[in-house]
């Protein structure tokens, strides 16, 4: 069991360095919320490595990128627990950090660089994906205007392709004419620039599957995204909102069901497509693969490689309901960082102890 981590006398020496993301953006920016959220997830895992025995040590970085390399040099990780998610107006530093981990040496949790930058593009994704077979909803992708005439049966799906947590989706992302998808794609370009995917909906249920390596590959529990709002004129997707704003009508319309209740053939077809993802992306440690289902049918619509870590998230709802706990499941992927690390000879990267004050 994963939870018997914490009696290994061999964490007590052990220096982690949990790497985050401070926020950059003004408390009242629409997209603030997300971003934010990163402090919790914070305490959550140092005071469990702390508890596990680890000397813990914290280090944010934000806009100034000279931040990381002088905090690791004077904090020297024996590993680093890797919760950067990226600055939220820059969103691929969350793989320009793990390109430097890699880079100076020092074994980290969770996928690698290039992982991660297919993992935020996700028109490379869906194109990776309809290259290996896997099945995803048509697309196409506009990177300046005029936008093309729309090539998809109506309805279909607006999204900021390099953006993830739900930025840049609300109850406008879902189009049903030509002038509306200009209208939309304007206005994703101008907010978040290009490119932007427009993708077909598929008006079905919204199941996720959290994928770990435990350490041999493991897909946990499927959880659903519950779709409650009767009104027919209320698209059922997960929005901004919907993620980020207790209280409002979109998160209020969107409860999550842990585990969702799904037939064995439906379970096997979305463990085996979620495994597959997982391997043609190249993630590590852990991952989530998000799905429409139609009439049986699965549908991938995203491949993230580096969901949200935090005890209250999808990816703790799918520990649990397979019999694990996000405690010793942090404590594993710590351990497995350090086993790469000393499989590779890395060991202690950026000069020998001491340091830190």
């Amino acid at each position: 069991m994963i939870d018997e981590l914490f009696d290994s006398d061999s964490a007590q020496a052990t220096r982690v360095v949990v790497l985050f993301n401070e926020p950059v953006l003004a408390l009242d920016h629409p997209d603030a919320d997300s971003e934010h959220e990163i402090h919790y997830i914070v305490d959550a895992v140092a005071e469990t490595l702390t508890k596990a025995g680890y000397d813990v040590q914290r280090l944010g970085v934000g806009r100034d990128p000279h931040t990381l390399i002088a905090g690791l040099t004077r904090l020297r990780p024996d590993v680093v627990f890797n919760l950067f998610e990226g600055l939220a107006d820059f969103g691929s530093t969350e793989a320009h950090v793990a390109g430097v981990l890699e880079w100076i040496g020092v074994p980290f949790t969770g996928s690698p660089h290039q992982t991660l930058c297919l993992g935020r593009s996700k028109h490379l994704t869906k194109t990776l994906l309809q290259g290996a077979g896997l099945p995803t909803p048509g697309f196409f992708v506009v990177e300046e205007l005029p936008a093309p005439a729309c090539p998809l049966e109506w309805p279909v799906i607006v999204k900021p392709a390099l953006q993830d947590s739900s930025v840049g989706l609300d109850q406008g992302s879902v189009v049903t004419t030509q002038p509306d998808l200009n209208e939309r794609i304007a206005y994703l370009l101008n907010a978040y620039g290009p490119p932007v995917i427009v993708e077909q909906f598929i008006r079905g249920r919204e199941i996720n599957m959290a994928v770990i390596e435990a350490p041999e590959l493991r897909v946990l529990a499927p959880s659903e995204i519950l779709f409650v709002d009767a009104d027919p004129g209320y698209w059922p997707i997960v929005t901004y909102d919907g993620k980020w704003k207790p209280g409002s009508r979109d998160y209020e319309a969107t409860p999550p069901l842990y585990p969702a209740t799904v037939t064995p053939r439906l379970c096997e077809k979305l463990t085996d497509l979620a495994g597959r993802a997982f391997r043609l992306l190249g993630c590590r440690d852990y991952a989530r693969v998000d799905f429409r289902v139609r009439a049986g049918k699965p549908y991938i619509l995203e491949v993230n490689p580096n969901p949200d870590f935090s005890p209250m998230a999808g990816l703790a709802g799918g520990l649990t309901s397979s019999g694990l706990t996000h405690d010793g499941f942090t404590v594993q992927i710590v351990e497995a960082a350090l086993a790469r690390g000393r499989k590779a000879g890395l060991g202690v990267a950026l000069s020998s102890r001491p340091a830190v004050g």
